[in-house]
């Protein structure tokens, strides 16, 4: 058991502030590089949504088999994101930030080139994997270089406000790549990440080397925990197929299970730990993951609604549909710049409720969709999920590493990271399952549309679920971003 004054007086890296307490051009350089990364990932995964129906065409996959180009990433994503995190805590977050860098950007390019759908499936898998490694180490090392506090808010609210626009963006660009040719979905990442990686070499500090246990790497607990998520994550996929996926579902939930519970028992004994389990006992860190596992579900299952009833029951382009999510990208102007008041002023729990509730509303005005909507009546949900973004995404991340101490900041951004894409698998998931038993054997426009206003009820009641778990940390008096930090540090250090 480590002691009140071990943890008091664990070692800082220096800051890029120098001290200052101000954020100068170093310090702002080194945050557009790591925002370069995020909006990499999120581009990535937004233009291969819009591309998928001329990769089914090209390369003559069935529909089943093309689906699994995005479960590929997802499945590696969701599966070693924990690990990841905790590995760059273990062997240096710059190190494996741009190892991975590199690895993502090499599959990108194989998906470009493939000629085979099992080449394209392999490719995403692995640039899912090298996603789940690079991210925890980026945002990591943004928390570790910024000091806790005012400057470490500004530039994590930066930070997600660019990962957001990373995903509304890449609709668009998606849709004008995918008409010159849906390979370049997969060159135009390469080209990114290679200016990345030039300027992150250049940019990004070097740190001191992670300290060495003498009990060695947790080899069986990295194990149980990455076998467990891959189960995990692959039963959440397989609910997608109405039929068979659902003997696979359970399946591989009771392994995963299974797996989960031989991890917790392996890290309970282990000398040298891969993920102290103390650090589940912070209630603030416990919130932020659980309302971002829900957040994610709901958009992310919203958004599957949305796309499939103006492209399948509207007609619409995917140009024209892509152009019509914009809005929501209006999170990355207001998450720099009108969320870091808010946070101030009301503390992250109440910004991020209000984003839950706002959401709610946004999804309740989506319900009576019909056949013959304007654009005008949908605007409104749109700019409101944008709005609800800026309140919720940034400030739930600041929550899930406010208070954990520097050597654990990669496990921390893993187990936020492992919670978004949990979430949004699960939201996906449980959508298409609801859709298609509420379609039924029908084939009408109205049966259709139907099924999606049955199927928007998961997101509308996964993000007030959300809210509810947010308001359980409401009860507290008026809390501000300083006192949200004082209560995880407090928990984290009675845990020990």
């Amino acid at each position: 058991m480590a002691s009140r004054s071990h943890v008091v007086s664990t070692p800082q890296s220096p800051t890029l502030d120098g001290g200052t307490g101000r954020m100068g051009g170093r310090a702002w350089a080194v945050l557009f590089v790591l925002c370069g990364a995020i909006f990499l990932e999120g581009i990535d995964v937004a233009m291969l949504n819009v591309a998928l129906p001329s990769i089914r065409a090209d390369l003559g996959m069935t529909t089943g088999a093309v689906s699994w180009v995005m479960s590929a990433y997802v499945l590696g994503y969701g599966g070693f994101m924990l690990l990841g995190g905790r590995t760059a805590d273990l062997l240096g977050r710059r190190r494996m930030f741009l190892f991975w860098l590199v690895v993502f950007l090499a599959f990108s390019g194989l998906g470009g080139v493939a000629s085979e759908g099992w080449v394209l499936i392999v490719a995403r898998f692995v640039t899912g994997v090298a996603a789940a490694f690079m991210a925890p180490a980026g945002l990591a090392i943004i928390t570790t270089s910024f000091a806790e506090g005012r400057q470490r808010n500004k530039a994590l609210l930066v930070y997600a406000g660019t990962a957001a626009a990373g995903f509304s963006l890449g609709l668009v660009v998606g849709g004008l790549l995918t008409a010159i040719d849906w390979r370049w979905v997969f060159f135009a990442p390469v080209i990114m990440a290679s200016v990345i990686l030039l300027a992150a070499l250049l940019l990004i500090p070097a740190e001191s080397r992670p300290a060495r246990s003498s009990h060695g790497f947790d080899l069986a607990g990295a194990a149980s925990v990455t076998g467990a998520m891959l189960l995990l994550v692959f039963a959440v996929v397989s609910l997608e197929d109405p039929g068979a996926g659902w003997g696979r579902a359970a399946a591989a939930l009771t392994g995963g299970l299974a797996l989960l519970a031989a991890f917790v028992a392996i890290e309970r004994r282990s000398a040298s730990p891969l993920v102290r389990l103390g650090i589940l006992r912070s209630g603030p860190l416990v919130r932020a993951n659980l309302g971002a596992m829900l957040f994610a579900g709901s958009f992310f299952g919203f958004q599957f609604i949305a796309v499939f009833y103006l492209q399948e029951l509207r007609g619409w382009s995917s140009l024209e549909t892509s152009l019509a999510l914009l809005a929501v990208g209006v999170d990355a102007v207001l998450a720099p710049t009108v969320t870091p008041r808010l946070v101030s002023r009301f503390g992250n729990v109440r910004v991020i409720f209000g984003g839950m509730l706002l959401a709610a509303v946004a999804y309740a005005l989506f319900l009576p969709m019909g056949l013959d909507w304007t654009y005008a009546a949908m605007f409104p949900t749109m700019i409101m999920l944008g709005l609800a973004f800026a309140l919720a995404y940034g400030p739930l991340t600041i929550a899930a590493t406010d208070g954990v101490t520097e050597e654990e900041q990669g496990l921390a951004g893993g187990l936020l990271y492992t919670s978004f894409q949990f979430g949004s698998a699960l939201g996906l998931s449980a959508v298409t399952a609801v859709n298609t038993a509420a379609v039924g054997a029908g084939g009408s426009s109205q049966a259709g549309l139907d099924g999606f206003r049955a199927a928007l009820i998961v997101p509308l009641a996964a993000v007030l679920l959300g809210a509810a778990v947010t308001a359980s940390g409401l009860g507290r008096r008026r809390t501000t971003a300083t006192d949200d930090t004082r209560e995880a540090l407090e928990v984290a250090e009675a845990s020990r």
